[in-house]
């Protein structure tokens, strides 16, 4: 692209020498230097078009925050997504996009403050219609409306999140209430914080002791 910048420069100067020129000899020389200049430009291979995707994040600019917090409520015949986004409704409605497919979308909101916002929900519990799914823009927030394709209620979101809670339940559902309790304990520990951790420690301890007294029968 700079070369031919550079050829276009070079024909201009020569067409503006051959108007100021008098000499035959002298326009002659011009004349042909023009014509090899004509054909070298004709000859450059075009631009090479930019990818689509490529051409999306240019036109993107900043950097693109993956969103992560959200809410949901559903009706009979909608699910409906709430995420909050500071000033949305200041932007033009073209930068606020959501693709359907029938157990997915995505949102792109572009330019809000300097930053880009993506979310992205696959495998979805239930099919859902494309053309009945849409999106509105409110204060603060954008609401992602998906149109059931049957009208019935939906447990949860996903299928991914469905088979956790299917482990979960089958890990706690046993006919020994002690061993669903210590099931649940040892989750508790496993994803709590430091202080959570020295609760179970201590109540532990505590139970042990107890038991060893004669107290309590049960080993909790």
């Amino acid at each position: 692209l700079l070369f031919l910048n550079q050829l276009q420069k070079d024909l201009e100067e020569v067409k503006e020498l051959l108007t100021k020129a008098t000499r035959k000899r002298l326009c002659d020389v011009l004349m042909i230097e023009k014509h090899k200049l004509e054909l070298e430009i004709k000859n450059q291979p075009p631009p090479k078009p930019k990818d689509a995707a490529e051409e999306e994040k240019l036109s993107l600019g900043g950097y693109t925050v993956k969103i992560n917090n959200y809410g949901w409520d559903q009706s009979d015949k909608f699910i409906k997504i709430y995420i909050s986004l500071n000033g949305v409704q200041k932007l033009p409605a073209e930068n606020v996009q959501v693709n359907f497919t029938e157990r997915s979308f995505d949102l792109l909101v572009k330019n809000l403050n300097g930053k880009n916002y993506t979310m992205t929900f696959n495998n979805l519990l239930k099919p859902i219609s494309v053309e009945g799914s849409s999106r509105k823009i409110k204060t603060d927030m954008v609401l992602v409306m998906c149109r059931k394709k049957r009208e019935e209620k939906w447990e949860c979101l996903t299928q991914v999140e469905k088979e956790s809670k299917e482990k979960e339940k089958a890990a706690y559902d046993t006919s020994d209430p002690s061993e669903g309790l210590m099931n649940l304990l040892k989750k508790m520990y496993a994803e709590g914080d430091d202080e959570m951790k020295r609760t179970i420690n201590k109540a532990w301890v505590e139970s042990r002791e107890k038991q060893s007294k004669g107290d309590i029968p049960m080993d909790i």
